[in-house]
């Protein structure tokens, strides 16, 4: 899949660039270039990339504004890379329309990972699949059955519900605004404790250890995202 893949880097520091570019060709992804983010959007324009990693710090427009810009148009998947770490930040990312949000420094193992999830979500985002499974843990949409080793599990329907907002899509984050204005709808968006209660009661009904999680890692003030098999 990698080898007809082209990514988009959009980051003023060269030395960032070129890191990315020879770890990403090294996966057999084709690898676009920006500098600023007018350059950015002309090359998301004319190469239609199937991913982009955009950095919020750039020296002509800030990198929220290319977001939007990019989400009236785009719909390719987008990691914001950036050294700025704040919950705020984070959630403004997110919220409008990036895919995942990366602080620098980081790993590059861990970079290359989420690009695969994202790139294998956005190429089967229209086949949703009837089941998912993520180690001992199945995830059947069909039957709305879970079981975790084989064993049944007995969940709410709302706790049904945000474990599978969360399966849909393996590895990518999703806001708690998200889930509350999925599940709960758009006039509960404040009422973040309602996430919270019901993470807790299938980290319960999952034997799952926050300290250590097997299937649900939580982004402090952000949101959670279900572990990749």
């Amino acid at each position: 899949m990698s080898q007809h893949s082209t990514l988009l880097i959009i980051d003023d520091e060269p030395q960032i660039r070129k890191f990315l570019r020879i770890s990403l060709a090294s996966q057999g992804y084709r690898v676009l270039e920006a500098a600023t983010g007018g350059e950015g959007l002309s090359q998301a324009a004319l190469g239609r990339p199937d991913l982009i990693v955009l950095d919020l710090g750039l020296p002509d427009m800030d990198g929220q504004r290319v977001l939007k810009e990019l989400r009236v148009w785009s719909e390719a998947p987008i990691i914001v890379l950036s050294v700025r770490a704040s919950e705020a930040q984070k959630v403004q990312a997110l919220d409008g329309g990036a895919n995942d949000y990366v602080t620098k420094p980081f790993g590059i193992q861990e970079f290359l990972a989420r690009v695969r999830a994202l790139i294998r979500q956005n190429v089967t985002a229209d086949t949703p699949e009837a089941a998912v499974c993520i180690g001992s843990l199945r995830i059947d949409r069909a039957s709305r059955q879970i079981t975790l080793d084989g064993a049944p599990v007995e969940l709410t329907r709302k706790e049904y519900a945000v474990l599978w907002q969360l399966a849909r899509f393996p590895g990518r984050l999703i806001t708690q605004q998200q889930l509350l204005t999925d599940i709960w709808g758009p006039t509960h968006v404040e009422k973040s404790h309602y996430v919270r209660i019901v993470i807790g009661h299938l980290r319960a009904k999952l034997n799952d250890d926050p300290a250590a999680p097997r299937f649900i890692i939580t982004e402090p003030g952000v949101g959670y995202r279900l572990r990749e098999q």
